[in-house]
């Protein structure tokens, strides 16, 4: 029975990073689509969503069936309600690449950005590949310290998505109100990426150590 329930934890491993890393590419091939204002890419990125929803409602019956049929106990349990969370995680980072996606496609053949602020959703775009693809590493490693700088990386996109709205306050803004409204939401998507990709790594400290770090338990990140 202990054979069984490792593999079925390997397994569940496994499509937990696979789901990362498709997290991870459609927010980059997203981020493309929308500096690029690219149809065709923002159209894969919707297409291909499926994939991750798909996976997701692997990953959750898995981790159910493993919950009914195995028993687990102390750390046995804890990883397999970690995985039930970080399912839930990796979920939305799929989601809000789509609504990027999505934007992108409901302004074509416009740019939905202003030249302006391009400069700021590439770097932003970049830093949500990247620690998307932390996130995965984090996932196979399991490695609690590395696990534990997600947050620095996420302070980055923090200071970034702040930065933002010093430009969108700007009285010199010139671009109406439909303009601000895209990136404000925009801005929000990839800081709620990272955020998402941080509370990845924080589950993976508690899977390994038994501890829960002290953010974690203070609800702040919202199920968008």
């Amino acid at each position: 029975m202990r054979v069984a329930y490792n593999e079925q934890m390997n397994e569940l491993a496994d499509l937990l990073g696979e789901m990362a890393s498709l997290a991870g590419t459609a927010m980059e091939k997203a981020t493309q689509s929308l500096l690029q204002a690219d149809l065709v890419l923002a159209e894969q990125v919707i297409s291909e969503h499926d994939k991750i929803t798909e996976l997701s409602a692997v990953c959750e019956e898995k981790a159910f069936t493993l919950l009914a049929l195995q028993a687990p106990v102390a750390g046995d349990l804890r990883s397999v309600v970690a995985g039930i969370q970080i399912v839930a995680d990796i979920d939305r980072m799929g989601a809000l690449a789509l609504h990027v996606a999505k934007i992108t496609r409901r302004r074509h053949p416009n740019h939905a950005l202003p030249e302006v602020v391009n400069g700021y959703f590439a770097e932003m775009g970049r830093l949500a590949v990247q620690i998307g693809a932390s996130a995965r590493e984090v996932l196979e490693t399991r490695d609690p310290e590395r696990a534990a700088k997600l947050q620095e990386e996420d302070e980055a996109m923090d200071d970034l998505h702040r930065h933002l709205f010093t430009v969108l306050m700007d009285r010199d803004w010139s671009h109406g109100v439909a303009a601000a409204v895209d990136v404000t939401l925009l801005g929000r998507f990839y800081e709620r990426f990272a955020d998402h990709a941080v509370e990845v790594g924080r589950r993976v400290i508690f899977l390994v150590t038994g501890e829960l770090p002290a953010d974690l338990h203070q609800n702040n990140i919202p199920t968008s």
